[in-house]
């Protein structure tokens, strides 16, 4: 979606009823949003505007950005998307602008991506950050609603896996309109060092998910010894041959994740958790529990995971042997915070280089 002045930009802020539209009429000097929400009547219809003239103060929460080069194709593109969904929230949104520069920078045709954001709630801010930072980037925003798991998340040995966000990723299918047939889900402490499309164009070979698998990684450490002793429970991986696979880097066939109910199977585990403690971290074991085995496996590059550390103390870690083209700062420790706090571990200094915060509190127009 590029952005020009007096362009109307239509963003879902939601797919489930009621529904909210937002559309954004830009100029240099103001704003103004419209929002309207849907009832499940067609006749009930709520318009609200609200004009903001110049931005003069960030919200202290939200992180000040650099405007971002501008990305064009090459000679030999073609037309079709590739299209990325990551979740949107202030806490991480340095973290997403790292990624989504490092996706632009090195694809061979970065006007072919477009981004599916998801977040819990309407932030303007943010919002307005994104649309400043990358002018030309082509972009929806989802209202994903938190009321579809508050109930059915337990509590894991880190806060930051219990955010109703992290969760989203499961509801991909009820949320993305049916155009997406396919989507690259990535976390928003990535960044990546190669063309993108090369992920995009995986051979799924009829499976619904394609993610690195880590076969040498102790499976069973990923469950409680609650689960292994149960007679029934145990028997969940037989006649597969399960590995672990980390779900910040994932390929979905939309349709099939719709078809085949991955949904209600992920959710069945989540029940399970709810009963009984088979597991111990967030969003990831249920996705194990339906998937470890039976997904496309992607070399090991796409996902050089773990470089945050461990999920309680977030020490530093090395880079792992063999070609990379997406680093991953999965666990505890977010480059942005140890740099800023003047401690870095080694790997960090490669995330650097794509940070486009502005620490200047007087960046927007005066």
């Amino acid at each position: 979606m590029a952005f020009r002045n007096n362009t109307p930009i239509l963003g879902l802020l939601s797919l489930p009823l009621p529904l909210l539209l937002f559309i954004v009429t830009t100029t240099r000097q103001h704003a103004t949003i419209s929002v309207a929400a849907v009832a499940t009547t067609p006749t009930t219809v709520v318009t609200t505007d609200v004009h903001l003239d110049v931005i003069r103060k960030p919200v202290p929460d939200v992180p000040v950005f650099r405007e971002a080069p501008e990305f064009r194709n090459g000679d030999t593109c073609n037309k079709d998307r590739i299209h990325i969904s990551m979740t949107l929230d202030s806490n991480y949104l340095r973290g997403t602008m790292a990624a989504v520069l490092s996706i632009l920078q090195h694809s061979e045709c970065p006007e072919n991506v477009e981004f599916h954001f998801l977040w819990s709630r309407y932030e303007p801010q943010v919002f307005f950050s994104i649309k400043s930072t990358f002018p030309y980037l082509k972009f929806k925003i989802y209202r994903f609603e938190a009321n579809r798991v508050r109930g059915k998340i337990s509590k894991s040995i880190r806060q930051a896996l219990d955010q109703p966000l992290n969760y989203a990723r499961i509801y991909l299918s009820d949320i993305l309109p049916g155009y997406v047939q396919r989507v690259i889900y990535l976390d928003s402490d990535i960044v990546v060092v190669d063309d993108i499309a090369k992920l995009w164009e995986v051979d799924l070979e009829g499976k619904v998910l394609a993610a690195p698998e880590y076969c040498h990684a102790n499976f069973t450490e990923y469950f409680t010894d609650l689960f292994w002793s149960d007679p029934v429970l145990s028997k969940t991986f037989e006649g597969r041959k399960p590995c672990y696979f980390n779900t910040g880097v994932m390929v979905m066939d939309v349709e099939l994740w719709r078809e085949g109910k991955f949904t209600q199977k992920v959710e069945d585990w989540m029940a399970v958790q709810k009963q009984k403690r088979i597991y111990h971290l967030g969003s990831l074991p249920p996705f194990l529990l339906v998937l470890a085995g039976e997904l496309k496996s992607v070399d090991h590059r796409w996902n050089q995971h773990g470089l945050g550390g461990d999920n309680l103390e977030g020490k530093c870690r090395s880079l792992h042997p063999g070609p990379i083209s997406l680093l991953h700062w999965s666990g505890k420790g977010k480059p942005w915070l140890r740099l800023d706090s003047r401690k870095p571990c080694a790997v960090d200094h490669l995330w650097a280089p794509y940070d486009l915060y502005h620490a200047n509190i007087h960046h927007f127009e005066e």
